[in-house]
């Protein structure tokens, strides 16, 4: 019972020898702080039973119950307390001694079904059967808690108070069966709870090597998507390109982002649940530490932000192609209409039978074609320099007017040397001509202005706009620039020296095939576009700004959190 070794006691048979070896016992249980009143080895060995029983009861005492400790009360207080707090709920039972509150065998049994309900039916016993209450907790104690038959159920029942140590040494068997059972139960939930904690902390590592393999995997197959330079032909397919850029970014990127999230968390939880448990900091395999994934994410964005300017600078480039291919067709369906009927009128052999007169007037008429065409050589220049600005760009097909763009030559054999005509056709010839010439460059002008007025403009700035209109107030029409060279000045056509009062025949007013009535029109509806433009462009100002103010609020928080 006190669980140590006793010296080795003697082999003799003799009185000497059975003294010296009780008083072995007794002074081992005087060395554990018993004090022994009137015991001594000779009234033992010579069989005195009082003496025998008053010394098997003070070993009981403080091996079984003295150590018994309840709530800073020990021995008989101690398991009294633990008896009336076990029996507390049960009813028809109160714990108050060692003696009469156990003669019913209710305690004892609700004592047993406390610990171990399977072993006893309490509901099914009676208050006033007692031999059958007392018999069914011996037995079950006996059989199921290994506990000795130490009392009988009829002494206790015909005696009027039931021997109070008897009870208690009983009792005292309960106490620790139970209490060893509680330890041994105590002892494996720790045991289960350790290696629940080892299994989550396996789990948590599992699901950390899993997570990052997959993400470090998708990185790398995503940056040389990110990477890749192919330049489209077309506005549609670049933008579909970007379309896709920005699908990547709203679907595919953000669970990234939580997987990466989920990931830190792992790790941070689980090197927090092994130093808390002792245990050495979990390392990933190689290649897989959170500064590798830190580093990788940082090249994914990295790759990212210049994915999205070579998209953004290659939609700007065809843009601007594809209104350099509008304003070449524009310009070149103009001169070609201009060009139309010229060269047949130029092959025309009429002069030979004409009259001096009429070779006189083929002749003015020649000359004024000449000025004409002067006049439209600036146009000419202006679109060979969209078509070799188109060229240099890297256009993926030049547009090519249906005819050709240069224009009627100059036939040098329409030149021959005329006559004299009488003064007043030469004065009238002389004054067509003169109005001829003046009116072409008029004309030119007008022409001119109407290209510009209908020609395409792309900004994306209010800078843009400033620059592009040299800062002068949208619609008005000398500050529309004309692609490739800046615009001409209104020509002044001073008025002819010669009275025209003499030739009736003479136009006074400007002709019908003058498009003023055509630039009156445009030049409202070109205020019109200009001034939405601005509004646009004012509004993404707004937008800009209000973008960048959130954005700088919203930064250093970030930049705190990743801190």
């Amino acid at each position: 019972v006190a669980g140590e070794r006793l010296p080795k006691p003697e082999r003799g048979k003799m009185r000497v020898h059975k003294i010296n070896n009780v008083n072995k016992a007794l002074d081992f249980i005087a060395s554990k702080g018993v004090k022994l009143v009137s015991i001594g080895a000779e009234e033992i060995v010579d069989g005195n039973a009082k003496m025998t029983l008053g010394m098997i009861w003070t070993i009981i005492l403080r091996f079984a119950i003295q150590d018994i400790s309840v709530e800073e009360t020990s021995a008989k207080e101690g398991l009294l307390l633990w008896c009336q707090r076990k029996t507390a709920p049960y009813k028809n039972v109160n714990v108050q001694n060692f003696h009469i509150s156990w003669k019913d065998g209710l305690a004892f049994n609700a004592l047993i079904h406390r610990h171990r309900p399977e072993l006893i039916e309490y509901d099914k016993l009676r208050k006033d059967d007692p031999v059958t209450n007392l018999n069914n907790a011996f037995e079950v104690a006996e059989k199921y808690l290994d506990i000795p038959k130490m009392l009988d159920a009829e002494d206790i029942v015909n005696t009027a108070r039931p021997d109070e140590k008897a009870i208690m040494t009983y009792v005292s068997s309960f106490y620790h069966a139970f209490s060893g059972a509680q330890k041994a139960e105590t002892a494996a939930n720790r045991i289960c709870k350790v290696l629940a904690v080892n299994q989550e902390n396996e789990q948590l590592m599992e699901d950390y090597e899993r997570l990052a393999s997959d993400l470090l995997a998708w990185i790398q197959r995503t940056i040389p998507w990110l990477e890749s330079r192919d330049p489209q032909k077309t506005i549609p397919a670049m933008q579909q390109k970007l379309e896709d850029f920005r699908e990547y970014r709203r679907v595919h990127k953000p669970p990234k982002v939580q997987e990466k999230c989920q990931l830190e968390i792992n790790f941070n939880t689980l090197q927090t649940k092994l130093r808390l448990s002792g245990r050495p900091a979990f390392m990933p395999s190689e290649g897989r530490m959170v500064s590798d994934i830190g580093a990788g994410w940082q090249r994914l964005e990295q790759a990212e932000k210049g994915h999205e300017e070579w998209l953004l600078t290659e939609l700007r480039r065809l843009e601007r192609l594809d209104h350099l291919a509008e304003k070449f067709r524009q310009k070149a369906s103009i001169h070609e209409g201009w060009t139309e009927g010229k060269e047949v009128a130029l092959r025309d052999r009429d002069s030979g039978t004409a009259s001096l007169a009429q070779v006189r007037a083929l002749l003015r008429k020649h000359e004024a074609f000449e000025s004409d065409l002067a006049a439209h050589q600036d146009r000419v220049e202006q679109i060979a320099a969209i078509a070799q600005e188109l060229k240099s760009a890297g256009s993926p097909g030049l547009p090519r007017p249906s005819g050709t763009s240069g224009g009627p030559q100059k036939p040098r054999s329409r030149r021959f040397s005329p006559q004299k005509m009488e003064k007043q056709l030469e004065t009238i010839d002389e004054l067509h001509l003169e109005y001829a010439k003046r009116a072409a460059p008029f004309n030119n002008w007008m022409e001119s202005a109407m290209e510009d007025l209908q020609d395409m403009f792309i900004v994306h700035t209010i800078e843009e706009i400033q620059v592009r209109f040299g800062g002068k107030p949208a619609g008005h029409v000398h500050a529309i620039p004309s692609s490739p060279s800046s615009p001409k000045p209104f020509p002044v056509c001073s008025p002819v020296p010669q009275s025209r009062s003499q030739f009736p025949q003479f136009p006074r007013t400007v002709p019908s095939w003058f498009p003023v009535p055509q630039v009156q029109q445009l030049v409202p509806k070109r205020d019109q576009a200009l001034q939405e433009e601005q509004n646009r462009q004012n509004s993404n100002e707004h937008l800009r700004r209000q973008f960048g103010s959130q954005a700088n609020r919203v930064g250093p928080w970030i930049q705190t959190k990743m801190e």
